[in-house]
């Protein structure tokens, strides 16, 4: 039985295409199907609509919805049926955008591309396509949420061939910037190198080198609230267990792993890290963010201000001679004896920007430095046995230790 659907008045098909429909008219195809042979054809207009004039000016009866329709298998008859399903799929989620996803049989896919080559369309929009589109319609239509690839909460798949349709919790994703005063922290969650954190003597059965992290500490009340699964950090860089982390503090992205609830008052998450981690983190600017900002927190490469503490008799002069000479010249770095297990070993080169001696005592001094980005700034004033070329001992002659070392400021394009 015919059906009738409305469509903008301006639309006009070319004899080409009125060609193809009269081709097209003996298929059996349902009307968005139909449709779909003209996809690119007439901006705005829904595939039925397309339909409806189609054959209108061919003479034809405007195909019926019908659930053997040779293409779809009367997919699109049945697409209140698919949004019912992503509805039980999202139950106990907490959702305000999305995206939809579907998979086909691939022989459905090749029958719709036979079809194409045997009528001659040069317009038509793929099964899929059209399915996702009007699927998402739908979805926004009950729930008021907004479909589309950006920054969806949820993403649906639909699997035609098996009849059910998954979830995939996209992350909660935060940005902020972190003050670490505890020289025992580290920034993640630092997995015991024993048992690879599955729990053993060693670890004390925690599956973890270190009780906390700043990663952990800021994660726990966000995790709390929202009923997220587990956290990822994203630093800009990160400092040394034993540094601390001062000034404006360290940009960082924190994602809340498939959280059940998405809306969250920030301040109060605020107020309890302040109360929780008092005298070892502080957050500052902490913000819903964009997941793009995780690539522009890891690809950054900003200069960072130090503060560090030296212990070797050196007169005044001597240090201050060797910071000039310094000053602006390349260093040689091999990957430190320290992190050589994890990271590959090459050389790196790396200056630094500005040095002073701050203050000076018996046996000890201090210097305020300001390096590139990379620069492994214990093994440039120690030496790291020669594996860092030139070095600030080599240069004063002197055999020098670190003996605390403060990150003062991240230069990233945010402040100075």
């Amino acid at each position: 039985m015919a059906r009738t659907v409305s469509a903008p008045a301006e639309f006009a098909p070319s004899e080409a295409a009125l060609a193809v429909a009269r081709r097209a008219a003996e298929r059996g195809l349902c009307p968005e199907c139909f449709g779909r042979l003209f996809g690119r054809l007439g901006h705005g207009f829904s595939n039925p609509e397309r339909a409806a004039r189609l054959t209108a000016a061919v003479g034809i009866p405007l195909p019926a919805e019908v659930a053997g329709c040779p293409v779809c298998g009367g997919t699109f008859a049945r697409l209140d049926v698919w949004v019912e399903r992503c509805l039980r799929a999202a139950d106990g989620w907490e959702w305000h955008r999305f995206t939809c996803g579907s998979r086909w049989d691939p022989e459905r896919l090749a029958a719709e591309e036979s079809l194409w080559l045997e009528i001659g369309t040069e317009w038509g929009e793929s099964l899929r396509a059209a399915f996702n589109r009007e699927l998402g319609k739908r979805l926004e239509a009950r729930t008021g949420a907004v479909g589309g690839p950006d920054r969806p909460d949820l993403v649906f798949l639909a699997d035609l061939p098996v009849g059910r349709v998954a979830t995939t919790v996209l992350p909660l994703t935060l940005r902020g910037r972190y003050r670490k005063l505890d020289r025992t922290l580290p920034q993640t969650r630092w997995p015991c190198r024993r048992c690879r954190g599955r729990g053993c003597t060693t670890c004390g059965g925690t599956g973890k080198t270190y009780a906390e992290s700043v990663e952990e500490l800021i994660a726990a009340p966000l995790l709390a609230r929202t009923g997220g699964e587990g956290s990822r950090f994203h630093g800009m860089g990160r400092e040394d267990i034993d540094a601390r982390m001062l000034g404006r503090g360290r940009p960082f992205v924190l994602e809340i792993l498939r959280p059940r609830r998405r809306t969250v008052d920030l301040a109060e998450i605020a107020s309890e890290i302040a109360r929780t981690a008092a005298g070892r983190v502080e957050v500052e600017r902490l913000a819903f963010a964009d997941p793009a900002e995780i690539v522009r927190v890891k690809e950054a490469s900003p200069e960072k201000s130090y503060r560090v503490g030296v212990i070797g008799s050196v007169p005044v002069a001597k240090v201050n001679e060797a910071l000039d000479l310094a000053l602006g010249r390349a260093i040689a770095q091999r990957t430190p004896t320290r992190v050589a297990h994890r990271r590959s070993d090459r050389v790196r080169s790396r200056r630094i920007v500005a040095a002073r001696l701050v203050d000076a005592g018996e046996g000890r001094f201090t210097l305020d430095l300001r390096t590139e980005a990379g620069t492994y700034v214990k093994e440039w004033v120690e030496g790291d046995g020669g594996r860092t070329e030139p070095n600030l001992a080599a240069l004063v002659g002197v055999p020098l230790k670190v003996e605390f070392l403060d990150v003062m400021e991240i230069h990233d394009p945010e402040g100075p």
